[in-house]
């Protein structure tokens, strides 16, 4: 989203995109509990861009987690997503299921990267809730994609991130975006989930960047007590209005 509702992403009019794809989300509302924003929601990181996206996301009338990607303002966001349904939470349980969001965003670097901070409060909220499956998410790739421009702008210290999930076996799920893509990796049992754009798509396996022709989408999960859990991509119709 931009300040400027009209303004366009490498052509797709970003505004009317994410409407296609809330006009869709509409028509699910009985299935969904949540809606999970894996960051860049912003393409200036203004706070009017902020504030177009949460008027168009109020009416599901659903609760909204969020994490900054790296064309976010971190202090902004928190400064605009201030009501009830747009938690800041960064923890919380629904459904038997646990999830930890962590921000991987550094200003200025379109790479990624977990601090020190983040590590150990990911270490202890883990060691904390042992019981329930657990969903972890962060807006940049720690599993490469296979697509050297996107790759070395992926988490940068992965291995440390690697480190302590491999200690924790309720870890079942690490959802990301940044990649425009669908795409799917097991390491070590967890599965690594990342996810289309509600604009514009990135080609799979491009050496450099590259758009690929695909309508705008999303990633739903189902997460069921026992830890199992379903997913699949949706798309809107290709010929939403421009």
């Amino acid at each position: 989203m931009f300040a400027d509702e009209n303004q366009h992403l490498q052509g797709i009019p970003t505004e009317k995109s994410l409407r296609a794809v809330i006009e869709r989300l509409r028509g699910m509302r009985s299935e969904l509990d949540l809606l999970l924003l894996t960051g860049d929601l912003s393409g200036d990181g203004k706070a009017e861009s902020y504030e177009n996206l949460q008027n168009l996301l109020l009416p599901l009338e659903i609760p909204i987690y969020w994490i900054p990607g790296n064309h976010d303002s971190a202090r902004i966001m928190e400064e605009v997503f201030n009501l009830h349904l747009i938690s800041r939470r960064k923890c919380f349980e629904r459904g038997g299921w646990n999830f930890i969001l962590l921000n991987s965003a550094l200003s200025n670097h379109k790479y990624g990267h977990l601090s020190t901070d983040s590590l150990d409060w990911l270490d202890a909220q883990l060691r904390i809730i042992t019981d329930n499956p657990t969903l972890i998410s962060l807006h940049h790739h720690p599993i490469p994609v296979n697509s050297d421009w996107l790759d070395t702008n992926s988490l940068q210290n992965s291995e440390e991130l690697f480190a302590i999930l491999d200690r924790y076996s309720q870890v079942k799920i690490v959802l990301f975006g940044h990649i425009h893509q669908e795409f799917q990796y097991q390491r070590h049992n967890v599965n690594y989930l990342g996810t289309p754009s509600t604009c514009i798509q990135f080609q799979p396996q491009s050496p450099t960047f590259a758009i690929e022709e695909k309508s705008p989408g999303f990633r739903i999960l189902k997460l069921y007590s026992d830890s199992t859990w379903e997913t699949w991509v949706e798309r809107v119709d290709k010929n939403f209005e421009y």
